[in-house]
C-alpha cells in the first residue's frame, strides 16, 4: 500500500532566507528507516532551501513505474531505485535522460551515476545474524550462510532476483571476480538457483522490503538473513540482536531516476541537482549508515571517524566486497527474474 505525505517549506528560515516557491515534485521511495533517513537528510532541507514542495510516496519499485509509463498515467517525478533496476528500466525506455547541465556530478565517483540515474547513496547487501543465536562471531562468508551444520537455524532471503544470485555462486565456490562471468548464461543462472534450492528448506521467509528484513531480525523470527547494512544498523539501535559482515558483501548504490513522462520534469532536475550537493549527502550517515556518492561530502562531513569507518564505501570495507555489475543487470535481469520467480513457486 502506498503512503503519501507532504513536506512543507516552513523551515526555510533555517536556511539562507525564505525560499520562493518553485513548483512541486512527487518522490517515491521504499519507506521505513531508509525513506525516513532520506527525508531528514535530503528531502526536507532541500525543500526548505529551494521552495520546491515535495510530496512523498512509498512504492514497490520499477514495476510501478513500468505500469505508469505503459498506461500513460505518470504521477511520479522522481523515484529511488537500486542501480541494477534502474539500468534495466532505462534499457526498457521507462526513464528520462538526466540533464547533467543542471545536475552537477563533477565530484561524484564516476561509477556512481549513469545517463538515467544519479547516485544517492552507497550501500551493501550483507548477511546478518542473530547474536543471541550465534554470538558476535557469526558467519564470515556466504559459504557459512549456507552451512546449516555449522550454523543451524532458519534463514530469510530476498524474494527478488537483485542481489540474490551472486551470494549463491560465491557460496558454491565461485571466486567473486568470476561471478558475473558465470551468471552471463542461463546455465550459470541455473547453477545459482540450484544452490538456493539447496538452502530453500531452511528459508522461512523470502523478504520483499528492507523494512521487512529489519523487522525479522528485531523480532528474532529468523536466525540469519540477507539484507541492507543500514537497515540492520538502525534495527540494532532499536534493540535488535543483530550483527553483519562486509566480507563478500555486494557493494551497490541507490540512485534517483525520473520516470518517462514525469509531469514536473524541469522541477525534478532542479531538485535532483540540490540533493546531489555534498552538504546534503554528508548528513545521510547521521540517519542511516550508507555512504555518500559525492566525494566532497567526506570533506564537509561532521560525523565522527567511527561512523565513517562503518560506511560501506570506506576503503577498509569496500575492498572486501563485490561491486554490482550494472551491465549484467541491464542484459540479464529480465531473464534471471523470470527464472527466479519460477524457482520460488516450485
Amino acid at each position: 500500500m502506498r503512503r503519501s505525505f507532504v513536506l512543507t517549506v516552513a523551515a526555510a528560515a533555517l536556511f539562507a532566507g525564505p525560499a520562493l516557491a518553485e513548483g512541486t515534485v512527487t518522490i517515491a521511495s521504499w519507506g521505513g528507516s531508509y525513506q525516513e533517513a532520506q527525508s531528514k537528510a535530503l528531502f526536507e532541507p532541500a525543500a526548505a532551501a529551494t521552495g520546491i514542495e515535495v510530496r512523498q510516496e512509498t512504492y514497490g519499485g520499477m514495476s510501478d513505474v513500468r505500469l505508469q509509463v505503459q498506461t500513460g498515467a505518470v504521477t511520479l517525478d522522481i523515484v529511488a531505485s537500486g542501480s541494477g533496476s534502474a539500468a534495466r528500466a532505462a534499457a526498457e525506455g521507462l526513464l528520462e535522460k538526466l540533464d547533467y547541465s543542471v545536475i552537477d556530478v563533477s565530484d561524484f565517483y564516476p561509477t556512481l551515476y549513469s545517463d538515467y540515474c544519479v547516485g544517492g547513496d552507497v550501500f551493501s547487501t550483507v548477511y546478518a545474524w542473530n547474536t543471541e543465536t550465534y554470538g558476535a562471531e557469526g558467519p564470515q562468508s556466504w559459504a557459512d550462510f549456507w552451512d546449516i551444520e555449522k550454523f543451524p537455524g532458519t534463514r530469510a532471503y530476498r524474494g527478488k532476483v537483485a542481489g540474490a544470485l551472486e551470494p549463491a555462486l560465491m557460496a558454491d565456490g565461485v571466486p567473486p571476480e568470476k561471478v558475473y562471468e558465470v551468471l552471463s548464461s542461463e546455465e550459470g543462472i541455473e547453477r545459482a538457483l540450484d544452490k538456493i534450492r539447496e538452502l530453500k528448506p531452511h528459508i522461512a521467509v523470502f523478504w520483499s522490503s528492507g523494512a521487512q528484513h529489519a523487522q525479522l531480525m528485531k523480532d528474532g523470527e529468523v536466525d540469519m538473513t540477507t539484507g541492507w547494512n543500514g537497515r540492520f544498523d538502525n534495527a540494532a539501535k532499536d534493540g535488535a540482536k543483530v550483527a553483519y559482515s562486509f566480507n563478500q558483501a555486494l557493494l551497490d548504490y541507490d540512485c534517483f531516476a525520473v520516470p518517462k513522462g514525469a509531469p514536473n520534469l524541469e522541477t525534478a532536475m532542479k531538485f535532483l541537482a540540490e540533493i546531489s550537493k555534498p552538504e546534503y549527502q554528508a548528513n545521510l550517515p547521521l540517519y542511516i549508515t550508507y555512504g555518500p556518492t559525492n566525494k566532497k561530502a567526506y570533506e564537509v562531513a561532521t560525523v565522527g571517524e567511527d561512523l565513517l569507518r562503518a560506511l560501506p564505501s570506506h576503503p577498509d570495507n569496500a575492498g572486501k566486497q563485490l561491486p554490482i555489475s550494472l551491465e549484467w543487470y541491464a542484459e540479464w535481469e529480465t531473464v534471471a527474474s523470470e527464472m527466479y520467480q519460477e524457482m520460488l513457486t516450485e
